[in-house]
């Protein structure tokens, strides 16, 4: 029976779609992309296994960068699947997401599906009836300047990593990866790590008095003797002195205690009390950037994981798409944000007419409104049944629409100055008039009513000639601090003030990033590693142009003129990778000028040794003299959770000590009589009781819990921790608990018999060395987490002759069951409650079957293929597109423009 196929990327977003269409309409999912240049040797096409292009870029840089596309192993299955639903189709739909990578989706399906029936391209900003009906009707044809710009951009990515990476692995390390953003991100780390070793701390004093006329008010020093008190900002950072050519009074220690004996006793006059209205309005809705900011901020969640979670908003029909540098709103979605101010604040907060936004950012193209809730009345948070980061993600959508349409906050800034014998005092306050949209939503802050509170400073109603009474005078000691490093929402931040990338890739950057260790989060900040100094200060000082923000920012904007068909992207690359200064010839002159001993250098102010990046990781070498009056040369690891921003002249004395005496006794252990040692190795400091010979080639060993400092651990907890694992009881239903600490941090365990087990982690409260078996059995009746720390929708049981139940999820891409490590989509239209134990049993037994058949299949593979070095293990290659070249870009009114120009 003829049907209309409609393709979209999820099975979520099939699901949720499925209910707006037409019964004769059938959906399904592509998994995403479905074609892309070959992560591998082994994905390379038999046709071009000898071609040099292919093994090196995957783009053939002779003929018109032609790329070869390839359909990955694990999509082969899904365009099978594609061309089936096809066969009886009487007119294709393609209905992937309004952006250049979904215009890009769309052209690759219709590349290798090849329809012989009428296609058409539907688009929509949010999945509601209302949109997809009207998506119905104003179908449109491919938009192939989106196809282009998003080629364009993948083929430059290609060939800037695939050029760079290589040398990089000569020249620093084995399997480090260069990108045309990811490297300018990092080199923003480094230069805000670099800025805090070079900080020298300066020290200046000031007074905070506590003063009482009608009601109690604080005021602080701010002019003795007709001059200014020095504050943090008049500090040089790089010398912790005044900054040249400063007039400010640097007040000392003693001067600072003797003046606040002084005005303490003396009396106080008011000289002048100052009150200024004035206005807050409302930030605009929600764009990509904005919304990774302040989830980051407010949420605590990593860019990617805000965009995993609004992606599953989005397809589930509760936000409008994610991916948008626009804060323009429509008159339907104002219409619904007005009304939600007059529903739950009342007329007196609605703004007095409708507030629209301009969008600042350079070229907003990704789609036509900003980020807010879906449809033509906005659900609210507590009717939507979102649970947890989805709810949290949808409050903070809601808040922010609904606040940019209602009236402003009026307040009134007070001020009142004070003198006392030769010294000047001010006291500040705020008094909010009218909270306006600070009822619904305070940037930076989660709790508006709190920080309506919390923004609040009264002062007593004073007049000039008032005498007020000092109650308290402290002298206050300051100490000025190192530049922040950045959070997610700072980096993102400065990447889109600078033009750096496109805010729908921060995520991906971002998480680059961190994966292939150039940096790691701790406390939200952003600390790059050994290896991020070595290979920015390679790029930096043998191709700053790839590396400096301005360069990248024009190259940005070049690559949107490409999408309206201003600038032709073919003269583009070519200038930019086969020009006489294009990054090829760049590479083949400075190849032997990089020396790799040099380049494995990390530059470190203050260190008494140099510091190394090594085979396995940053190591310290120094010389010394030896006992026997020689020199001799010293290398110690560096713990791989030292980073360049930790490693001070102390640590490295300590690691080198270590190395060339060995290791300090912290004590002996009563029940063994063994010496127990704090060591330091490649993964951290941890203690060993005993030493290692012969007899005993592995003494006990044990890591320290992650936050724990070697020079906060007792004798005591190294005992406990070197005892683990601990008996803590038996379970009611029979079996041991114990609690211990492994590779994943410390947890407990119930050994249920017969080689089966169950773990729980350990939360932050709890201490792995106290922790009692009420506690262990509270964790164990808690049900598992799935990936991304999903909990199972339900437990469906334990198949006969099995070790591990079987659970249900919901993931990004739909309903799965997982047992152990094996997971398995549930069939498109079997929903959560209609799964049974032995339907999930058969779905399990497919999939392993599966992976064991794709690992054999992998192997022949392998061996078939022997004569591809393993240097090129990571080299692509692309298949000959079908389109004629005419197809790829018109040719009418463009410009040539050469890489770096704007």
């Amino acid at each position: 029976m003829a049907h209309t196929l409609v393709i979209v990327e999820s099975p979520t977003k099939a699901r949720t779609i499925r209910g707006f269409l037409p019964k004769d309409f059938q959906v399904e999912a592509s998994m995403g992309h479905v074609r892309d240049l070959p992560n591998n040797a082994r994905e390379i096409p038999i046709a071009h296994k000898g071609e040099k292009w292919a093994k090196d870029y995957g783009v053939n840089t002779d003929k018109d960068f032609d790329p070869l596309y390839v359909v990955p192993s694990d999509k082969k299955k899904v365009v099978r699947e594609l061309k089936s639903a096809l066969k009886n189709a009487d007119q294709l739909l393609l209905a992937t997401d309004e952006d250049r990578e979904g215009e890009s989706i769309s052209w690759h399906l219709l590349q290798l599906l090849a329809p012989k029936i009428p296609v058409k391209r539907m688009v929509f900003h949010e999945i509601t009836k209302e949109a997809i009906a009207k998506a119905l009707s104003q179908t449109r044809d491919l938009d192939m300047e989106l196809v282009h710009a998003q080629e364009t951009r993948r083929i430059l990515d290609r060939l800037v990593g695939y050029t760079l990476s290589p040398l990089l692995w000569k020249k620093v390390a084995y399997g480090l990866s260069a990108g045309r953003v990811q490297s300018v991100a990092v080199r923003l780390l480094v230069q805000k790590e670099r800025a805090r070793r070079a900080f020298r701390s300066g020290s200046y004093w000031d007074l905070k008095a506590q003063l009482k006329q009608i009601s109690n008010f604080e005021a602080k020093l701010t002019h003795f003797d007709n001059q200014k008190i020095a504050s943090g900002s008049d500090f040089d950072e790089s010398t912790g002195g005044l900054k040249a050519g400063s007039k400010v009074r640097l007040l000392s220690e003693q001067e600072a205690l003797t003046l606040a004996e002084k005005v303490r006793v003396s009396s106080w006059l008011v000289t002048a009390v100052e009150e200024k209205p004035t206005v807050r309005k409302p930030v605009p809705p929600f764009t990509t950037s904005t919304l990774q900011q302040e989830a980051n901020r407010k949420l605590r969640l990593s860019a990617r994981e805000t965009m995993r979670c609004a992606q599953g908003l989005y397809e589930r029909g509760f936000i409008t798409y994610m991916r948008t540098d626009s804060v323009n709103l429509s008159s339907q979605a104002i219409s619904a944000a007005r009304s939600c101010v007059k529903t739950r604040y009342g007329k007196e907060y609605l703004s007095d007419s409708e507030r629209q936004f301009t969008t600042k950012a350079r070229n907003a193209q990704e789609a036509h409104e900003a980020i807010r809730p879906s449809g033509e009345s906005f659900r609210a948070p507590n009717e939507t049944g979102l649970e947890g980061r989805d709810l949290a993600l949808y409050e903070l959508i809601w808040k922010r629409t609904v606040a940019s349409q209602m009236a402003e906050a009026r307040l009134t800034m007070l001020g009142i100055e004070l003198s006392v014998c030769k010294a000047k005092f001010r006291a500040t306050g705020k008094r909010i008039d009218f909270p306006g949209f600070f009822r619904a939503y305070v940037e930076g802050s989660d709790d508006p009513h709190a920080a309506i509170e919390g923004q609040e400073v009264l002062l007593p109603s004073l007049s000039v000639g008032d005498a007020p009474t000092s109650t308290k005078v402290e002298a206050l000691g300051h100490q000025t601090q190192p530049p922040a490093r950045y959070s997610e929402a700072t980096l993102v931040k400065v990447l889109e003030k600078e033009g750096i990338g496109r805010p729908s890739t921060y995520a991906s950057i971002i998480g680059t990033i961190v994966d292939r260790g150039y940096a790691n989060l701790q406390n939200n900040a952003l600390m790059p590693s050994f290896t991020a100094f070595a290979v920015t200060s390679l790029l930096e000082e043998h191709f700053p142009d790839l590396v400096d923000t301005g360069f990248t920012a024009r190259m940005e904007f070049t690559l949107d003129e490409i999408s309206t068909g201003k600038v032709a992207w073919l003269p583009y690359l070519e200038e930019f990778f086969k020009g006489e200064d294009g990054l090829r010839s760049q590479v083949n002159k400075r190849d032997g000028d990089i020396d790799p001993g040099t380049s494995r250098i990390v530059d470190l102010e203050g260190l008494p040794c140099l510091v190394r990046i090594g085979r396995y990781g940053a190591y310290l070498e120094s010389k010394r003299i030896g006992e026997d009056g020689e020199e001799e040369l010293i290398k110690a690891n560096i713990p791989k959770e030292i980073t360049p921003g930790e490693l001070d002249s102390e640590k490295a004395e300590l690691f080198l000590k270590q190395k060339a005496d060995g290791p300090e006794s912290l004590g002996v252990d009563p029940e063994t009589g063994e010496e127990v040692y704090l060591l330091f190795g490649q993964y951290g400091p941890y203690l060993q009781r005993g030493q290692v010979s012969e007899e005993v080639p592995k003494p006990k060993r044990a890591s320290l819990p992650k936050g724990v400092k070697p020079e906060d651990l007792g004798f005591e907890d190294a005992l406990g921790l070197l005892r683990l694992p601990r008996l803590l009881g038996e379970h009611p239903d029979g079996g041991k608990i114990q609690a211990g600490l492994g590779r994943f941090g410390p947890y407990v365990v119930w050994n249920k018999g017969k080689g089966e087990k169950d773990y729980r982690s350990l939360k932050g409260e709890d201490d792995v060395l106290t922790v009692e078996i009420a506690r262990a059995l509270e964790l164990l009746s808690m049900p598992k987490r799935g990936r991304g720390g999903r909990t199972a929708l339900k437990d469906l049981g334990l198949p006969k002759g099995s070790k591990e139940n079987i659970q249900l999820y919901d993931g990004p891409y739909g309903l799965y069951v997982k047992q152990g490590k094996v997971n398995a989509s549930l069939p498109e239209g079997k929903e959560a409650d209609q799964i049974t134990l032995e339907e999930a049993v058969e779905l399990i037994e497919a999939k392993s079957a599966s992976k064991k058949s794709s690992r054999r299949s992998t192997n022949k593979s392998k061996k078939s293929v022997k004569a591809v070095s393993k240097n090129t293990a990571e080299k692509p290659a692309l298949k000959q597109r079908k389109t004629t070249k005419s197809g790829r870009l018109r040719a009418s009114a463009v410009r040539v423009i050469k890489p770096g120009e704007s």
